[in-house]
């Protein structure tokens, strides 16, 4: 398989482990899935297999790029050790010419693990069975010294959580936000639902320090000190299902992403519409004159439901009822323009 990638938001893919197993609605029509099964037999996406032999993969590619990580699979998932996951992060942290993006629908274990003091000393000593020193002592001092350095999180790697709709949003972004990372960012692809950003994802939290008086006040007024800013979302990923199966985005939940970004200042990247697209969209045209009575055309209501043909005498402006009319397309012609433009945003990266 080759190591390029037709992804749209990267330039490479990087499978030390294949294989996952489904953990929400997103996952109903995995490609990786279909691909792996179409080779391998049916069933076989279920065993979860980590591949040594290819962990110095990245090292020897001297471009840098854009290196997605397990398109193939989910990093953290259960059955990947823990040494494992950390010689993956041995290799990105030894590859900086490389920028990695790490997506996982487990953002539990992902939190937990790059807190933890036991797992970073892992990562930077994978090559010696005791770590630093001879005690525990040592090693833990060794890893608090790398994580209070400029070289940890690893600046290179961006954590990813995807986020097919509302109840995954609040769940897995707040895990993401709790974990250290150089870039945090949401994959909404396959886009299943409406999905309101917290203020607080965009913005980052505010920090208080305890409650005390004022001393300079007559009143004693109680006051508190911002401590710090909590971390805040630094990329947002916008695609449709494609495939067999695929399910409709309605437009108006991609649109509400959009702007819920450009209202913050996050950089917006919109992959693709998938298999269902407003009809015409392309052409120049009015968004209906390419609607017919017939299966290619379908309402969507605004929770995504398939309504059915449009219905003698349809008409609707776009955006002034929840239901839309869609079209189903192949991915290629369906396209990645969203309101006449590519919207092709990344993270601001400094060195």
């Amino acid at each position: 398989m080759s190591d390029q990638s037709r992804i749209e938001w990267t330039d490479a893919t990087w499978n030390p482990v294949t294989g996952c197993t489904k953990v929400s609605a997103g996952c109903d029509h995995c490609y990786a899935e279909t691909l792996h099964e179409r080779f391998n037999g049916k069933g076989s996406f279920a065993t979860v297999t980590p591949h040594p032999d290819r962990l110095e993969k990245p090292v020897g590619w001297r471009k840098p790029r854009r290196v997605f990580v397990n398109s193939m699979s989910d990093l953290f998932h259960k059955d990947v050790p823990d040494r494992f996951i950390a010689k993956v992060f041995h290799t990105m942290g030894t590859s900086p010419q490389h920028t990695f993006q790490v997506l996982t629908k487990r953002p539990g274990r992902m939190r937990a693990l790059l807190n933890s003091v036991d797992f970073v000393n892992l990562m930077i000593d994978v090559d010696r069975k005791t770590g630093f020193g001879s005690t525990k002592e040592k090693e833990e001092e060794q890893a608090r010294l790398f994580i209070a350095s400029p070289r940890w999180p690893l600046p290179n790697v961006w954590l990813g959580v995807s986020t097919e709709d509302q109840k995954w949003a609040d769940i897995r972004i707040p895990a993401l936000l709790d974990t250290p990372a150089a870039v945090r960012w949401i994959s909404a692809e396959p886009l299943l639902g409406p999905v309101t950003l917290n203020p607080y994802w965009l913005h980052g939290a505010p920090e208080w320090g305890p409650e005390y008086r004022e001393p300079t006040s007559p009143t004693g007024l109680l006051v508190q000190d911002l401590v710090s800013v909590k971390p805040q979302l630094d990329w947002v990923v916008v695609g449709g299902e494609s495939g067999p199966g695929a399910r409709p985005m309605h437009p108006a939940w991609a649109r509400s992403l959009r702007d819920q970004c450009a209202s913050a200042n996050v950089p917006f990247l919109f992959k693709q519409w998938g298999k269902w697209c407003p009809p015409a969209r392309e052409f120049g045209q009015s968004p209906y004159d390419h609607v017919t009575n017939e299966d290619a055309c379908q309402v969507v209501s605004a929770g995504g439901e398939l309504l059915g043909r449009p219905w003698p005498g349809w008409a609707v402006q776009d955006g002034t009822r929840d239901a839309h009319v869609m079209r189903s397309y192949r991915k290629t012609d369906a396209g990645r323009v969203l309101d006449d433009r590519i919207w092709d945003e990344y993270p601001a990266v400094t060195a």
